[in-house]
């Protein structure tokens, strides 16, 4: 079965209160994104690598390229005005059956097994979804004040989700909602049960300064 991983880089940098968009930030002497796709890479160097990005960075990526000798073979696509615009376009480029990762630009340090249990439970089941518990404890809010959540009923999504090409696709022929915040609930919404394997806490999302101190760190 074909394996691709849609690399999702929409970022502006605005969060991280940067110049470039937060994907091409620098750390350990290359851009983030180019962290992302070689750890796909070090799971398979076979899987297909379809990166997509805002239309007005295409030209800013390719001499990143160019500027760090970075030749990992991946295809470019333009994004839309939203994530799940972006995605579709991604999809476009899945030509053959198989499974696809979607995973965020900037979360460089999702760890091998992540991935490997992502696609195996995926292959058997048609998707996969990495999420960890919540280490510290919960409220919500209410019209009377607030109560305490039960922490081991909530999980922290991440990415990458992993899903069988064919029904990612069929699920993303829906009109855009609000709350599609994430693929797996694009696929819910078709009646697909979402199946949750074990992420890995060093998988965060960078998007603030914090978030590029602890990655830097990390690295």
């Amino acid at each position: 079965m074909k394996l691709y991983a849609l690399i999702v880089a929409g970022g502006s940098g605005e969060r991280m209160k940067s110049e470039i968009p937060k994907q091409f930030i620098e750390i350990a002497g290359k851009p983030i994104l180019m962290h992302t796709i070689e750890r796909f890479i070090d799971f398979d160097g076979s899987i297909e690598i379809i990166t997509v990005l805002p239309e007005n960075q295409l030209r800013f990526w390719s001499d990143l390229q160019k500027k760090y000798s970075f030749t990992i073979p991946h295809t470019l696509v333009k994004g839309g005005k939203t994530r799940f615009e972006s995605v579709r376009n991604g999809l476009g480029f899945t030509d053959e059956p198989g499974l696809v990762a979607i995973h965020d630009g900037v979360r460089p340090f999702v760890s091998i097994d992540t991935i490997r249990r992502c696609f195996e439970t995926a292959g058997k089941l048609g998707n996969a979804i990495p999420v960890i518990s919540p280490s510290d404890s919960l409220r919500i809010e209410t019209e009377n004040g607030s109560m305490p959540v039960d922490r081991t009923k909530i999980k922290l999504i991440q990415t990458p989700q992993v899903f069988r090409t064919d029904l990612i696709m069929y699920a993303y022929r829906q009109d855009y909602l609000p709350e599609f915040t994430d693929d797996a609930i694009v696929l819910e919404r078709t009646g697909a049960k979402i199946n949750l394997v074990e992420g890995n806490r060093e998988n965060i999302k960078i998007t603030t300064p914090e978030d590029l101190f602890i990655a830097r760190a990390l690295i």
